[in-house]
């Protein structure tokens, strides 16, 4: 739906405006709560970028006008093994990625971004890939005055995705190294604020790499043998909310809540299966449904269509550490107002805390339309 400007009917819960924020605070604080007595080695990397903004969505081919450039700066410490994930994972290293960005286009303005992130090698480790998650800040999102053409970004904070796939090399000589490949850049901040039609940079980047321990040098620990990971099916009830708005610009922002029930199964030390269901409480849709039936009466809504949404889903949890990563696929078995479709998909970050309690920082999307940033509590029974 193309953005249409409407007055604001409710803007409570102001705090959430950090919700990106937030998000990022929860990456930092899975990947980095390590033991602090573990061997230390880090690399500085430096690269250049250029490329292209991808032509996702068509109403964003106003805004494309040349190709957008920056740099990145990344701060990786190495890992060696030292706990059971590390080797299972290929000794991948984690670190901190800062993003300059200018989309050259004045409507768009500029981003700078911050993000967490894993390094994975390949090929005896000469390929890495990087991939980062974060928040960045635009120096120009919409406003109904004076940018009413950057339907892209809705809010100065937005949630930050990045990959990166180089060929890298590191302390050739006297700790110096290089990298080339491809980056991906991906700016959202997933209808927390309307407009939100988001935008992809692809771009190749090149750059310099520093060993800042050249003198260190450790060894890579054998992978420990482990005996099978075997339980039983076990239980999950998970409770999920946040901000958010439809695709009406202005039409305010709305508080939604998530029931979720599922059973599991491991299939290994890094795998589950999952299968559950999904209650649906988004209060935005309640105005959009009061919208939509007074502005536009050839749709056929009535005012007191329900707004909730019953879902089932299927799904998969990686586990790294205390760390895991969710997938889920839904349908919606229970749908009275039609909005983006039946199918639905989850994506995010879980958080262990102990071993029956998790919070989690997911993204729930139709295909690549985002409907909201959802953080979670739940307990594995």
């Amino acid at each position: 739906m193309k953005p249409i400007k409407l007055k604001p009917k409710s803007l409570f819960l102001r705090p959430m405006k950090h919700l990106p924020f937030i998000a990022f605070l929860f990456s930092v604080a899975v990947l980095f709560a390590q033991d602090p007595e573990k061997s230390k080695k880090y690399v500085l990397d430096v690269s250049q970028f250029n490329g292209n903004i991808l032509l996702h969505n068509t109403d964003i081919s106003h805004l494309i006008t040349e190709h957008p450039a920056g740099f990145i700066v990344g701060v990786s410490r190495k890992r060696y093994g030292e706990e059971a994930w590390e080797a299972d994972y290929g000794y991948p290293d984690t670190g901190f990625t800062f993003t300059y960005q200018d989309m050259k286009n004045p409507v768009l303005g500029q981003n700078f971004g911050i993000h967490a992130h894993y390094n994975f090698y390949f090929f005896k480790r000469n390929v890495q890939l990087r991939i980062g998650q974060g928040i960045a800040y635009n120096t120009n999102p919409y406003d109904k005055n004076t940018n009413f053409r950057n339907n892209a970004y809705g809010s100065h904070l937005l949630s930050s995705t990045m990959v990166m796939l180089n060929y890298q090399k590191d302390n050739i000589i006297a700790g110096l190294g290089f990298k080339a490949g491809f980056s991906l850049l991906h700016y959202s901040n997933a209808n927390f604020k309307a407009p939100n039609t988001s935008t992809n940079t692809a771009a190749i980047n090149f750059g310099l790499t520093y060993d800042l321990n050249k003198d260190l040098s450790y060894e890579y620990l054998p992978k420990q043998t482990k005996e099978k990971i075997k339980e039983p099916i076990r239980y999950n009830l998970v409770l999920r909310g946040g901000l958010n708005e439809s695709d009406v610009v202005n039409s305010g922002q709305y508080g939604f809540v998530i029931f979720s029930a599922y059973a599991d199964k491991r299939l290994g030390r890094k795998s589950a299966f999952q299968l559950g269901t999904d209650v649906f409480f988004s209060n935005f849709l309640k105005e959009l449904i009061r919208f939509q039936s007074i502005s536009f009466p050839e749709m056929n809504v009535a005012p007191d269509t329900d707004f909730k949404r019953v879902g089932v889903f299927a799904g998969h949890e990686l586990f790294i550490n205390k760390l895991s990563v969710v997938t889920q696929l839904g349908y919606y078995i229970y749908y009275p107002f039609d909005f983006e479709g039946r199918v639905y998909n989850r994506i995010g970050l879980k958080r262990y805390f102990g071993d029956n309690v998790f919070g989690s920082v997911t993204l729930k999307s139709h295909a690549a339309a985002a409907e909201a940033v959802e953080f979670g509590i739940g307990v594995r029974l």
